[in-house]
């Protein structure tokens, strides 16, 4: 494979690989939302995990996709970053 968007292509041909790829979209966009506006803060890890009261593995954590965080942590980082946690259900 010469690069990840190949590789990806090629794995994604398998039905098993792309329905967990799919279900794991919406929480990678919810990731990818809180890390770009946290940057855009300007605020390290260390700093938010300050904010929040919680250690910087936490928010790496979080930001790696280690975790699977609860309703109130996210509620409590969009808080800091000056967001707003908002649910949509279809």
């Amino acid at each position: 494979m010469k690069n990840f968007n190949e590789l990806k292509k090629k794995l994604l041909q398998d039905k098993t690989v792309k329905k967990a790829y799919g279900d794991l979209a919406p929480q990678y966009a919810l990731i990818e939302m809180i890390t770009r506006k946290r940057l855009k803060a300007g605020l390290s890890q260390e700093t938010l995990a300050q904010k929040l009261g919680t250690k910087q593995s936490a928010i790496a954590r979080f930001e790696s996709g280690k975790t699977n965080p609860t309703l109130s942590f996210l509620t409590n980082i969009t808080s800091a970053l000056n967001g707003k946690l908002i649910i949509l259900v279809r």
